[in-house]
């Protein structure tokens, strides 16, 4: 080959080669329920929460005389985790492709119930709070599968993808002290004789010391993205130190603060968030998103497979992102899937998916449902974990219109 020729490869490889061990700059983004997320970031595979199984709700959960607030306290017994289903859902979203992490936001049963399972079915590494591991080893992952992660901790997942654990609090306030407050499992809880968990937020579920939030970016050919993710937030002590056992872990708000000043960020491409505008107009000032998708709001106890159970609607964070000039995108179904790139967030309707686990394009609605939601916060029903609804009757009629 003449030297001409051998030249003019080396400037094409300049102009085209990408590096080695970077990952595109899109993530995408499935969101598989409540706040159960896949990321896709290049061949990076990562899962969040990935709460699949439903434990029953009320009256199988209970709340203790002294704290009527505190409606998710305690269980009538164990419950078991849904392997079928789990390994259904696997099936469809990784296609046997390797799941590289699991992470997970905080160790509610609707967070961390089903996240050791997906670790022994897959293989993946754990990454939450002290409690989820300690759930995880009482489920037979091992120590080493598990990293445990108070907040401050920068980890790169490789590929060009690095996340920064934010220490963050959880929903609600003083009403219900034993959901909201910090707390923290000392043990692995003891299976019973079935090897089953009780899933009671004063059980074997504590929140885990508030909770987890994590601080994406990604770095590849084209740029930087960044992508910041909350599953459970509140605005009644957002500002205050989160404390355990006499040790302070900051306040979520300049946890979050000094995460993206470690980053070198002054705003992130979207927000995967929840906490409705009371908590929207405390974050955004510090994270000024480029897009907004709302999360954790559907509820806990509505079945996996009848898919969406009713529309988003929050008029008030609408109303206030609108103001802030922050555009909202909202979910239509389970598996629903939104790309990240420089160019901002498209949806992206995963057909294939959703035809695997037997899920219509989009929910549909009877006219009773969408008359019945049109009086109901979805943010108030489901959002955070399920504290408080609008109106008495609010859950009845939502149950009512979809035939149940």
């Amino acid at each position: 080959m003449s030297k001409k020729w051998i030249a003019l490869l080396a400037l094409l490889s300049s102009i085209f080669w990408v590096t080695p061990g970077l990952a595109a700059t899109t993530v995408e983004m499935t969101w598989m329920s409540i706040a159960n997320w896949y990321f896709k970031i290049g061949e990076k595979r990562i899962m969040m929460d990935a709460y699949i199984s439903r434990v029953p709700g009320p009256p199988f959960f209970y709340a203790p005389s002294a704290y009527p607030g505190d409606q998710y306290a305690y269980t009538k017994s164990g419950y078991a985790v849904d392997t079928a289903s789990i390994a259904k859902v696997r099936d469809a979203v990784l296609g046997g492709k390797k799941l590289d992490y699991l992470l997970v936001g905080h160790s509610h049963f609707d967070h961390s119930w089903d996240t050791p399972t997906w670790s022994k079915m897959t293989g993946a590494p754990l990454i939450g709070g002290v409690s989820t591991c300690f759930q995880a080893v009482a489920q037979g992952v091992t120590e080493a599968q598990c990293r445990s992660v108070s907040g401050g901790e920068k980890i790169s997942l490789g590929d060009g993808i690095t996340i920064r654990v934010v220490r963050f609090n959880h929903s609600g306030d003083a009403k219900n002290p034993i959901q909201h407050f910090a707390r923290e499992l000392y043990r692995a809880p003891i299976p019973d004789a079935k090897g089953e968990l009780r899933a009671g937020v004063g059980e074997d579920y504590p929140n885990g010391g508030g909770n987890r939030a994590f601080l994406f970016t990604v770095d590849g050919p084209d740029g930087q993205l960044a992508l910041f993710v909350n599953n459970s937030a509140s605005a009644f002590d957002l500002d205050k130190d989160i404390v355990v056992d006499g040790v302070s872990y900051g306040s979520p708000l300049a946890n979050l603060a000094a995460a993206m000043k470690d980053a070198g960020l002054t705003h992130v491409d979207a927000w995967i968030g929840t906490g409705g505008e009371p908590v929207a107009k405390l974050v955004v000032p510090v994270i000024h998103p480029r897009a907004y998708i709302p999360n954790h709001w559907d509820g806990l106890f509505n079945p996996f497979w009848k898919g969406m159970p009713y529309p988003f609607k929050d008029d008030a964070l609408q109303a206030y992102l609108s103001a802030q000039k922050i555009p909202m995108l909202v979910q239509k179904q389970y598996f629903d899937t939104f790309v990240l790139s420089r160019s901002g967030v498209a949806t992206q309707g995963n057909r294939e998916v959703k035809r695997k686990l037997g899920f219509a394009d989009e929910q549909p609605f009877t006219k009773s449902m969408l008359d019945a939601v049109t009086n109901v916060a979805s943010t108030s029903m489901g959002d955070d974990c399920g504290e408080g609804f609008r109106q008495p009757g609010d859950w009845a009629k939502l149950l009512a219109s979809r035939g149940r």
